[in-house]
């Protein structure tokens, strides 16, 4: 016989199961906001949802070093991924050191390192054992529309040049999306490697507490924030639009990752 934790975690995965996916869904959107609220409550520095939100997805980024390095092969991973990241980092990083050059551009750094070390890997030393023709997203469905919107909607602050502010805005708009390839990936694959669902997730919960950090920041000034002066209306909803699309993209994944975990496997696979 199981042990009453066991019977309960299987109580409610079967309970959950027989749900509707917009009682799902609602049920997750309650968890979510119970979450927020109580870090609202048990979190006084709000830095710390940065530094956590990065250390995270430091974190994730090592697993796939560890993984590339130790058993050498790079299956489960998408190359068109890792070079959208790498592109958005060191155009940022380039932005940031000129325009900010704070701890945001040591984590943005630390990214870029450990990103262009795994292309490294993927590219060179490991590409017997990268499947090309599961990678196969478009980039241009992506960049084109990025560059686009960078164009119509960016920040508005004459403090730096016009072009410097699209840049910025373009390279917040490709990370947004940057993920799909490594999603498609996974969908072609039918499978999900253990390694990369370790990283996908620590991505997930990276961009929660992002995502937290701004609903709380938004509370606490009544809205204000919204109408930041110097920056433009548009561009401040934007950004929490931004927040809200990548949680929304990584949401099912790290809802059956948790799932699957609950239940004592490993996710191996999407359900359809």
């Amino acid at each position: 016989m199981g042990s009453k934790k066991d019977l309960a975690v299987n109580f409610l995965t079967r309970w959950l199961g027989k749900r509707s996916m917009k009682v799902k869904i609602f049920l997750g959107i309650l968890l979510a906001f119970c979450a927020i609220v109580i870090l609202r409550y048990t979190i006084t520095e709000p830095e710390f949802f940065y530094f956590a939100s990065g250390s995270i997805h430091i974190a994730g980024l090592v697993i796939l070093v560890y993984k590339l390095f130790v058993y050498k092969t790079c299956s489960g991973l998408s190359l068109k991924f890792q070079e959208l990241n790498a592109a958005f980092l060191a155009i940022r990083l380039g932005l940031s050191i000129h325009m900010e050059g704070d701890y945001r551009t040591v984590f943005d750094c630390l990214y870029l390192l450990l990103t262009l070390t795994i292309i490294w890997l993927m590219r060179f030393r490991l590409k017997s054992s990268y499947i090309k023709e599961f990678d196969n997203m478009w980039l241009s469905f992506l960049v084109v529309p990025s560059a686009i919107l960078a164009v119509l909607i960016h920040p508005r602050s004459p403090q730096y040049y016009w072009i410097a502010r699209v840049i910025f805005a373009f390279t917040l708009y490709l990370e947004t999306v940057a993920i799909l390839p490594q999603i498609r990936y996974m969908q072609n694959a039918k499978m999900i490697e253990t390694f990369t669902g370790y990283y996908v997730f620590a991505l997930g919960i990276s961009r929660f507490l992002a995502l937290a950090y701004w609903i709380i920041h938004i509370y606490e000034t009544g809205g204000r924030y919204l109408f930041f002066f110097g920056y433009g209306y548009y561009w401040m909803v934007v950004l929490q639009v931004i927040e809200f699309v990548q949680s929304f993209i990584l949401a099912d994944f790290c809802y059956y990752y948790i799932k699957s975990f609950m239940e004592g496997q490993l996710l191996k696979k999407m359900p359809v």
